[in-house]
């Protein structure tokens, strides 16, 4: 029976306990220099419990197959009362909530989408890294990139990736260095709060969708009226957000966000696809003015099997940029990010090679997450 007190729903034929498997994640075994190699679990009717290491998802060892029984006793414990209900009610609920599991070492925080399968109640459950990671450990290509970042006023900083890639990471570690350095006025607006952070030289608020906020474009207009310097909006997803994102940009605030393209210039194309395309001229203008970074990252396995590492490409705003922006010449961005170094800027392809040369990643992988196939003809025989 379900036990809201210690938040487990023990079966009486399971070994299982949702804070026994959440447990698990932290487990030194699975880790690497403290840092948990553990980053995601799946549950699903009809399977073994799964989690991912690294980039492979594996079986939980002798795992029991999970019952429409047992997939409830492991997920509605992680669930909000009100939350809880609606899965409940609502066959088509899709549910983001976050969790923290206390323990001697700390307090550890899950980020949980809860949704329905063919099979039935369905889970995927992220463990979020135990601390801010420090900037310089982002995987940033060089310092004048993140320096640069952390000492600007205004503008759109753009962080993109696949899910899963660590932008959110990236985005907290800047803002974290941000709040340790300046006397700032910073509002998250979050789906849902990942990393907790606590006001240093900064004074931070951090709002949930769904708690807090109904969307990020209520979020948006409510923080541009509570004299904010700093506005971090969790997603991009809509018209209606990066309008306001980009005015928001325009009118003097720095502005993070995130974007689920593959590369710097899927990014831009991304937002620009989002208008009408009768606003097309009038965005890229916007767009010239306020954008000031792209940062698109992946998480590549490292060579010597302990973990993964961030591969960054990063495009600056320059006069240049602004110019190929203004005129909507996005084609010729790509061979303006290689031959930006001395702004910072470096493709994804140059950055895979520069961390292939430096053996920290296989020449295989380097070959997979590399954007372009031409990247075969830069590498040295294998």
């Amino acid at each position: 029976m379900y036990d809201p007190q210690k938040k487990v729903y023990r079966a009486n034929d399971t070994r299982y306990s949702i804070i026994d498997l959440l447990a698990s994640a932290i487990d030194p075994e699975y880790m690497t220099n403290g840092i948990p190699r553990i980053s995601d679990f799946h549950l699903k009717v009809g399977e073994p419990v799964r989690f991912r290491m690294d980039e492979d998802l594996h079986a939980i060892h002798e795992g029991e197959i999970v019952t429409p029984e047992l997939s409830e006793a492991l997920i509605y414990p992680l669930l909000p009362e009100n939350d809880r209900k609606v899965m409940q009610d609502n066959p088509m609920a899709d549910i983001d909530c976050g969790y923290g599991l206390e323990t001697e070492q700390g307090i550890y925080s899950f980020r949980i989408n809860a949704f329905r399968d063919n099979d039935g109640l369905a889970a995927v459950i992220r463990l979020l890294p135990p601390r801010i990671p420090e900037v310089h450990e982002c995987g940033f290509p060089s310092e004048l990139v993140w320096k640069r970042i952390v000492g600007m006023r205004q503008g759109l900083v753009i962080v993109s990736g696949v899910t899963g890639s660590g932008k959110s990471t990236t985005i907290a570690s800047l803002i974290q260095t941000i709040n340790r350095s300046r006397s700032q006025r910073i509002i998250t607006l979050e789906d849902p709060v990942e990393y907790m952070f606590k006001s240093n030289r900064s004074l931070i608020s951090q709002r949930e969708l769904g708690r807090h906020v109904n969307s990020f474009p209520e979020g948006l207009r409510s923080a541009l009226r509570e004299d904010p310097d700093i506005i971090l909006v969790g997603e991009i997803r809509d018209l209606e957000t990066a309008s306001l994102a980009l005015t928001a940009a325009e009118t003097g605030h720095l502005v993070f966000s995130t974007l689920h393209t593959r590369d710097c210039l899927g990014a831009l194309t991304r937002l620009i696809d989002m208008f009408p395309t009768a606003r097309e001229r009038e965005l890229c203008t916007q767009l010239s003015f306020s954008l000031s970074y792209v940062l698109s990252q992946k998480l590549i396995p490292r060579a010597d099997g302990n973990g993964r590492l961030v591969a960054m490409e990063v495009f600056r705003n320059t006069a240049q940029m602004s110019n190929f922006l203004r005129t909507n010449k996005l084609h010729q961005i790509y061979s303006s990010i290689e031959t930006g170094g001395e702004h910072g800027m470096v493709t994804m392809e140059r950055r895979l090679l520069n961390l292939f040369e430096d053996g920290l990643i296989s020449r295989a992988d380097a070959i997979m997450h590399a954007n372009r196939d031409d990247i075969v003809d830069r590498l040295p025989p294998a």
